[in-house]
């Protein structure tokens, strides 16, 4: 796939007999999206008008939703040139963006470096690892905030052997999500989505996504969902108060904010294991229990069909205390 083109392509073209074979990374970013939209039906059985749907983003060759923002960060570096030959890709990252980072830059031969919080999960400094990323890991007190400040001041002091990818103020961030993940929900849902529901952190999803379905449908409701205090145990979420507000985040499409506490979402991790057979990372439960709150807050009998968003798989979080309780 030329460095220009869309990498959130409908549907892979079959090969004709004269078709030329595509280098193996280029190839890589035609898997990325078209993510399944799965039933969470067990958990509103005593709802029966509410349809609650989510969308199993681990299905992207990372791992993650943060494939489709950085896909299209290094599709548009690499189109204007700032991604160049001899370059080397830096952000900040709690984990999943830094994984797309790394898988993408193996496989289409540019260096990564990250800046990691030094308490992310070790299965995520294992697949980075693995990757052969450069990591800097950064002041675990300061969270991903401070491995801002460290990517900031690598990129200032170094303009010309890096390119700042920096996914907070990046465009190519929510645009990802407005172009693939906002016409995927609504092709999925033929158009019924009545909710839309999303965690925050870079804002990235939210922002994209909710532009987009408003074009499709003003009508629809879109809530975001952050953690409820500062020090919280929702890997990859901000608590915006408290926090570095990302320049890509606008703060006037949601429609309504729900805080989420880290003891509710390891519950839900734990229940959705149990009782619906997914295993989802501690942010996509998070968003599970804001869809239920949205849920249990409309009218009796009031159809609905709520989409959240579910970022990445539990198989990155198994270290965590929180599955040997309750």
């Amino acid at each position: 796939m030329a460095a220009n083109s869309n990498p959130f392509p409908r549907q892979a073209h079959a090969r004709t007999d004269q078709a030329t074979p595509r280098p193996a990374g280029e190839a890589l970013l035609d898997r990325i999206g078209n993510t399944p939209l799965l039933p969470l039906d067990a958990l509103t059985r005593d709802l029966s008008t509410i349809h609650l749907l989510g969308k199993a983003e681990w299905y992207n060759p990372g791992g993650s939703i943060k494939d489709r923002a950085a896909a299209s960060i290094i599709t548009e570096a690499r189109r204007t040139g700032k991604l160049a030959p001899g370059k080397i890709l830096l952000d900040s990252t709690s984990g999943n963006t830094g994984i797309a980072y790394a898988m993408l830059g193996a496989a289409l031969g540019f260096p990564v470096t990250l800046c990691v919080p030094e308490n992310v999960s070790p299965e995520r400094k294992r697949i980075l690892q693995a990757y052969g990323a450069n990591i800097i890991y950064t002041d675990p007190g300061e969270g991903s905030d401070g491995a801002i400040k460290i990517a900031r001041q690598l990129a200032a002091n170094h303009p010309d052997l890096y390119f700042y990818a920096d996914q907070y103020s990046n465009e190519a961030n929510w645009r990802a999500h407005y172009r693939s993940t906002a016409n995927e929900i609504w092709e999925q849902t033929k158009g019924r989505i009545t909710h839309f529901v999303s965690i925050l952190g870079t804002t990235g999803t939210f922002v994209g996504t909710t532009r987009r379905l408003k074009e499709l449908n003003p009508h629809i409701h879109c809530i975001s969902l952050q953690p409820d205090a500062a020090f919280h145990g929702i890997e990859g979420a901000k608590h915006l108060p408290s926090a570095i507000v990302p320049h890509i985040y606008d703060a006037s499409l949601a429609d309504a904010n729900l805080e989420i506490s880290t003891e509710a979402a390891h519950e839900m991790a734990r229940r959705l294991a149990r009782e619906q057979g997914l295993l989802v990372g501690v942010s996509s439960a998070a968003a599970v229990v804001g869809s239920l709150q949205v849920a249990e807050c409309l009218k009796k009998n009031q159809p609905a069909t709520i989409v959240t968003i579910l970022c990445d798989s539990g198989d990155k979080y198994l270290s965590e205390r929180f599955w040997d309780e309750g």
